[in-house]
C-alpha cells in the first residue's frame, strides 16, 4: 500500500506534554506527520489518542486549566502568538457522532467561510459545492441545501461535517472514531473518502477498529498511557511490530 519515496514531512511533534490540570495526559511525544498520507492511531481506551489528536487543531484552548508544553511544528501550532481559530481553519475536525448544526445544509458547509468573513455570494456556492463534491454527498443533497442538516441520516451528516471541515482548504484533517456511530455501509463509504482524499489533503484518524487502521493508513502509531510507543509504517506495524506492547495490542492479548 505504501510507495517506496521518502515522505514529506508536513508536522511534527516534538517532546510534547499535555496536562489536564495538574494530571499529565501526554508524555514527551515525538512523531512525524507525513503529507498526503493518513496516519492511525490507535491504542487503548483512556491512552490519549484523542487528547494528543486535539492538540492538533487547539481544542483544548476552550478549557480552562489546559496546558501544552513542546511543539506541533512546522510553524509551531501552540505558540502563544499563533490563533487557535486561524489553527482550525488550517487544521480540520470531524467527530465521533456526526455534529451538524441546526442549520441548512449549505450554511452547515458555509459556516467557517463565513467565519472568515467571506459573504461573496457566488464564492460561498462555488466553496460550497466543491466541499460538497470532494465529500462525494453532492449529488444526494443539491436540491435539499435551504433544508435543515439535522434531517439527513447519519452517514449523511458524517459526510457534510467532512465537506464543512474541508470547506476551509485545510491542511491536515482529523478524524476522531468518524464511522464508531454508523453502520458497516456508511463506515464503508467513509472509509473510501479517506482514501480519496488523501490525495488532496493530510489526514490523522483516531480509531479502535483494528482492521480500519489496516484498510485506510498509510502510518500507524501505538498509544499507551499517554506515551508514543511505536510509530512506523502500517503494513510493518501490523506485520511485525518492533515492540511487545504493540504487539500485545494488536492481537487482542491486551485491549
Amino acid at each position: 500500500m505504501q510507495s517506496q519515496e521518502t515522505p514529506t514531512l508536513k508536522a511534527e511533534a516534538r517532546n510534547l506534554n499535555f496536562f489536564y490540570g495538574q494530571m499529565q495526559a501526554l508524555k514527551k511525544i515525538n512523531m512525524p506527520v507525513y503529507d498526503k498520507k493518513v496516519t492511525a492511531l490507535i491504542g487503548p481506551s483512556g491512552c490519549g489518542k484523542s487528547t494528543y489528536l486535539r492538540s492538533f487543531n487547539r481544542m483544548h484552548d476552550l478549557y480552562p486549566g489546559n496546558r501544552y508544553e513542546g511543539e506541533i511544528r512546522n510553524t509551531n501550532l501552540l505558540a502563544a502568538d499563533v490563533d487557535p481559530i486561524e489553527v482550525r481553519m488550517r487544521v480540520g475536525m470531524v467527530f465521533q457522532k456526526p455534529n451538524p448544526f441546526p442549520k441548512s445544509i449549505f450554511e452547515n458547509v458555509a459556516y467557517g467561510l463565513r467565519v472568515r468573513g467571506e459573504n461573496n455570494r457566488r464564492v460561498l456556492d462555488d466553496k460550497v459545492e466543491r466541499a460538497l463534491r470532494d465529500a462525494a454527498i453532492w449529488e444526494e443533497v443539491k436540491d435539499r441545501l435551504p433544508e435543515q442538516a439535522p434531517n439527513l441520516s447519519g452517514g449523511q451528516q458524517q459526510r457534510l461535517c467532512i465537506a464543512r471541515a474541508l470547506a476551509t482548504d485545510p491542511e491536515l484533517l482529523l478524524f476522531d472514531e468518524p464511522t464508531s456511530a454508523l453502520d458497516p455501509i456508511a463506515t464503508a463509504a467513509i472509509e473510501e473518502l479517506i482514501h480519496d482524499l488523501k490525495k488532496r489533503v493530510t489526514i490523522l484518524i483516531v480509531t479502535h477498529n483494528m482492521q480500519q487502521a489496516a484498510r485506510v493508513s498509510d502510518y500507524t502509531a501505538y498509544m499507551f498511557l499517554g506515551e508514543m510507543i511505536e510509530f512506523g509504517k502500517t503494513d510493518e506495524i501490523f506485520i511485525k511490530p518492533k515492540d511487545k506492547r504493540t504487539e500485545d495490542y494488536i492481537t487482542g492479548r491486551m485491549g
